[in-house]
């Protein structure tokens, strides 16, 4: 089986390629005519360079920074200019960044020099490519950038990596010198010229990189809820008539037709529903009638998420920017192409939208394990009730990760606190924005697991009557790897079984294959 070919940096990026890197630790290179690009766009920063006292101020290549942007810098000064920049913006805190994270912010970084508008050598993305395919990752502490003159800390991080300082990510735990590792990988540190400690480190890699993953999981995620809502359907006796398409034509929202679409398709065929066809009961609660409303709901403001961070991956995000005119010479423009605030507004919203698959989750565990509610499920799903407590702290478990990301979900956007000296005087938090939705992400995550493993109890309770094809399928996917319920047990051992296999796919690819692709 040959080798899957490279992403090509500095070509159109999406998504889901970035994850193949990020996280499947695809090979990536360089795309020749992005070479080129980058040669050309250097020349420009390099006569500035030379041209000494002589030259027009440009900042960041022979002036200072932020407050400091009037004040200029000698010829000799330059290359100690960047390397400076570097080293004093390295001062983020909190938590390690994953190894998933960090190789997606390299990937972006990459690709926004290799654009050709920054003003920077191709070896150093030809660095970045190197330790990415090496897995050479910094160590980028998670907190410390305000998303405006871009994600400063974490990338100064990254960036203090490629001159030999810093540190980075062991593969057997915790951290390492980084001059070792690149020479272990047969790699060089730099020494930084002309405007490139700027141009690592002015751009939003950091919140596009954790709010790209964080929307590709997020929009998986939203699948399983389907599959765990028409779990919970089927264990309380409701209706699919709701997801009737004549229903959804006539409130033409695209995400709530795909969701009905889904829920159709997962409960067909089903001897639990015939059995109660005429039952007399009018209407299921909203947690289970309005499925395609509100988890379609949160499909659109993903759509939305995906498309702005889509732009954004291919975005040039550096300032001053280098234009290049057609007789080759260039003009370099000062701007704020780095600045978060299409990234925070729209990650605020994903983890708003996220959040509510969560919120409706826990409200159908409610129904299964609620005697007054469960339509004829024992007491919390027991196997003896009062003997047993089955699943009734599942349920609080549940309660206890909405609630919390109710907190998370105020919006980072909303708020700016002024640096360096007023001259940065409106900030984005999009890197606040991102980190909440990754979290957000993972605890709905966990909501959704919680939900698969009480509903699946619920259709063991309903034997020997059969549950629709893609409940099914559901149903024994957990199965593989959660024994039923027989008698009290620790349950956090089964939720993060079931937690895994949402990560892995198991479900998903389970249910799938019965009934064919989910929208």
């Amino acid at each position: 089986m040959s080798e899957a070919p490279p992403v090509l940096i500095g070509r159109p990026l999406s998504l889901e390629s970035l994850a193949t890197v990020a996280r499947g630790r695809a090979p990536v290179s360089i795309c020749p005519e992005a070479h080129a690009r980058m040669v050309a766009s250097r020349r420009a920063i390099d006569a500035i360079a030379e041209g000494g006292d002589e030259a027009p101020a440009v900042y960041g290549v022979n002036t200072g920074f932020g407050a400091l942007a009037e004040t200029r810098i000698a010829k000799a000064d330059i290359a100690a200019l960047q390397r400076n920049l570097v080293r004093s913006h390295a001062c983020g805190v909190g938590p390690d960044l994953g190894r998933a994270e960090v190789r997606a912010m390299m990937v972006l970084r990459a690709q926004v020099i290799a654009m050709g508008h920054s003003g920077v050598r191709p070896e150093v993305v030809a660095l970045l490519v190197g330790m990415l395919n090496a897995d050479v990752v910094p160590r980028v502490p998670s907190q410390g950038s305000v998303g405006a003159s871009g994600d400063l800390a974490p990338l100064a991080h990254l960036a203090l990596t490629l001159t030999g300082e810093g540190e980075v990510l062991s593969p057997s735990g915790g951290c390492e010198p980084a001059r070792g590792a690149l020479e272990r990988a047969g790699l060089r540190p730099l020494e930084l010229a002309a405007k490139e400690g700027l141009a690592l480190i002015n751009g939003t890699q950091y919140m596009a990189a954790l709010g790209a993953l964080a929307v590709i999981d997020a929009l998986t995620l939203a699948k399983l809820a389907d599959i765990a809502g028409a779990t919970s359907l089927e264990a309380l006796l409701g209706s699919a008539k709701p997801f009737d398409d004549r229903l959804m034509q006539v409130r033409p929202h695209p995400g709530q037709a795909a969701v009905a679409a889904n829920l159709r398709a997962l409960l067909g065929e089903s001897e639990i529903m015939r059995s109660h066809e005429n039952c007399g009961k009018v209407q299921d609660p909203y947690s289970l009638r309005c499925m395609p409303q509100v988890h379609g709901a949160t499909r659109d403001a993903l759509a939305f998420s995906h498309d702005v961070l889509a732009r954004e991956l291919n975005s040039v995000t550096d300032n001053p920017t280098v234009f290049l005119r057609e007789d080759g010479s260039a003009e370099v423009i000062s701007g704020g192409n780095f600045h978060g605030q299409p990234l925070a507004l729209a990650l605020d919203l994903a983890a708003i939208a996220v959040a509510e698959l969560g919120n409706i989750s826990e409200r159908r565990v409610e129904q299964l394990v609620n005697p007054a509610l469960s339509s004829g499920l024992t007491p919390f799903l027991a196997p003896k009730s009062g003997l047993h407590s089955g699943f009734m702290i599942a349920q609080v478990a549940s309660a206890s990760l909405v609630s919390e990301n109710k907190v998370l979900c105020h919006p980072a956007s909303v708020d700016s606190i002024p640096s360096s000296a007023g001259r940065e005087d409106h900030v984005s938090m999009g890197s606040v924005s991102a980190k909440k939705l990754a979290q957000v992400v993972e605890n709905a995550t966990a909501c959704i697991a919680i939900e698969l493993l009480v509903a699946c109890a619920g259709v063991d309770q309903r034997r020997p009557l059969a549950p629709a094809k893609g409940v099914a399928a559901a149903h024994r996917a957990v199965r593989t790897g959660v024994a039923p319920l027989t008698e009290d047990r620790p349950l956090y051992l089964d939720i993060a079984q079931v937690r895994a296999m949402i990560r892995d796919g198991v479900v998903l690819r389970s249910v799938e294959a019965a009934v064919g692709a989910l929208r």
